[in-house]
């Protein structure tokens, strides 16, 4: 019996992997860029542009949110779906200078995007040397 249990969804093991809950705020208006650009002066800010319709930005997503240790005293994560927003997303370019990608993580300190990534290389970025 034990073999068919496997196959079909049981598990010996009772406890279930906890799901990390990620402090995201959502990236949704111009007016917001200046408030993070603001606030990155104090204290780290983070923007994860997000393409809701690619399957390797989602794969990134899901490798960055498992292995996200930030807490929010620490960074503010903002999350930008590119495509409901796109004047956002465009805006998040001219505003910290960096070329336009998807997926891509911003990191803002002092005003200005200290560092950047795309694709594989989001998850490259340690964003705790950046506290």
């Amino acid at each position: 019996m034990g073999i068919f249990d496997g196959l079909f969804g049981k598990s010996n093991n009772d406890e279930k992997k906890e799901k990390k809950v990620i402090p995201w705020i959502p990236l949704s208006s111009l007016d917001q860029l200046n408030e993070i650009a603001e606030k990155s002066k104090n204290k780290t800010q983070v923007i994860f542009k997000h393409s809701t319709t690619c399957g390797i930005s989602r794969m990134v997503m899901n490798i960055f949110q498992e292995t996200y240790v930030l807490d929010k005293e620490q960074a503010d994560l903002y999350y930008l779906d590119l495509h409901s927003f796109r004047s956002v997303s465009n805006e998040v370019g001219i505003k910290f200078q960096v070329m336009h990608q998807s997926p891509q993580l911003l990191v803002i300190k002092g005003g200005e995007a200290i560092a950047h990534s795309s694709h594989g290389g989001i998850n490259d970025i340690l964003l705790e040397e950046y506290i």
